[in-house]
């Protein structure tokens, strides 16, 4: 690129600091991070071993819930990648669209996705939801197999990020939002069987797996799909997307939101896993899609398995699931920036070519 894009980072967290990182490192982008705390800003902002500010990158303090601060911030922007909480996402897109701002976000949330949607019809920019891990680049994966089938009879899609050292009887750290955890445990889950799309509660559908020797669990968790479930509709005849856990997770996880009723008080449930769950960035993210349908008149599978590791980035450390979400964004921008992808209008996740983001330099974390 020949001359750098301005892009606006929403949320200063574990992901929001690894997205600016990123796009530091690449030279082709001019970036400002912002964060309701201007500190956080400046901290996501600086080299963690220097305090140096990083090359190309500003930082400022902005409310996501205002309509005037957004405004303020994205005056002479090319993009703005959301890294905030999902709820702010709506507020965000509204401002983008009036300001003809290209937008991106990490959300899972369906109600946030299905607003954005709206929000990009006749839009004079693109709109790019959940361009994280899941949805995000197991929506990418997915549809990259099933486009290899006459006709496809299931999708299994099964995300896990966890913590390589547990050492409780959740078997569970944190490693991500916690918002955005309990909301894939509580909110009801998409699926498409025997062709329709339903919606069916969390935690059901429990299933065990083993990849290179290690056993785990599999049950239904919220968002993961994406629009990927829509795309499919009378395409496919079951898709499903769980979450992957080390065995005995998805037990403790019943006794709280249905037995202790957690499931009606969400903030209570946050702040026990905050109060009693330790955050930890030595993880892995479990990736593993499998697709099965006739080709060429047999009856055949395709799947995809892979394992990220946590590792260094510009001599410092990310966890996993920062890297995977932050290159999953990072990536999708590039691609957007480089014209290989509509200008306009609502771009979903499927619509992204799989071997242009694995070549990405952003997208190669996943290869």
């Amino acid at each position: 690129m020949s001359l750098k894009k301005s892009v606006a980072v929403f949320g200063a967290g574990k992901i929001g600091k690894l997205v600016v990182n990123m796009l530091s490192q690449s030279d082709d982008y001019h970036i400002t991070v912002l964060d309701s705390r201007k500190d956080a800003a400046k901290t996501a902002a600086s080299y963690s071993s220097t305090g140096q500010i990083l090359k190309n990158v500003d930082y400022d303090q902005a409310d996501f819930m205002s309509q005037k601060d957004i405004e303020r911030v994205l005056q002479g922007k090319d993009y703005v990648l959301s890294c905030a909480p999902f709820y702010c996402n709506k507020g965000i897109a509204e401002v983008a669209r009036n300001l003809k701002v290209n937008y991106l976000d990490l959300t899972e949330d369906v109600k946030t996705t299905a607003a954005i949607k709206e929000l990009a019809k006749n839009a004079g920019c693109a709109f790019i939801p959940q361009c994280g891990l899941a949805p995000g680049f197991i929506t990418i994966v997915a549809n990259d197999l099933a486009k290899q089938f006459d006709s496809i009879h299931s999708v299994k899609m099964r995300v896990g990020a966890l913590p390589l050292f547990p050492h409780n009887r959740l078997k569970y750290n944190l490693t991500w939002s916690t918002e955005g955890l309990i909301n894939e445990y509580c909110n009801p889950c998409e699926v498409i069987h025997d062709g329709k799309l339903e919606l069916v509660p969390a935690l059901e559908g429990e299933e065990r797996l083993c990849l290179d020797g290690e056993e785990y669990e599999a049950f239904n968790t919220s968002g993961g799909l994406g629009t990927l479930a829509e795309s499919l509709t009378n395409k496919v005849r079951h898709m499903d997307y769980k979450s992957i856990r080390y065995p005995g997770h998805r037990d403790i996880l019943l006794t709280l939101l249905h037995d202790l009723k957690f499931i009606d008080d969400r903030e209570g449930l946050k702040k026990v896993f905050e109060r009693s769950l330790p955050h930890t960035s030595q993880d892995v993210v479990i990736i593993f899609v499998t697709v099965d349908g006739q080709k060429d008149n047999k009856l055949t599978q395709k799947s995809y398995a892979k394992k990220i590791y946590h590792s260094e980035i510009a001599e410092e450390h990310w966890g996993a699931i920062q890297i995977t979400t932050a290159a999953g964004i990072c990536a999708v921008l590039d691609l957007h920036a480089n014209k290989q992808l509509p200008n306009t209008g609502f771009i979903r996740q499927e619509d992204i070519s799989y071997d242009k983001f694995i070549k990405n330099r952003f997208g190669k974390h996943y290869s």
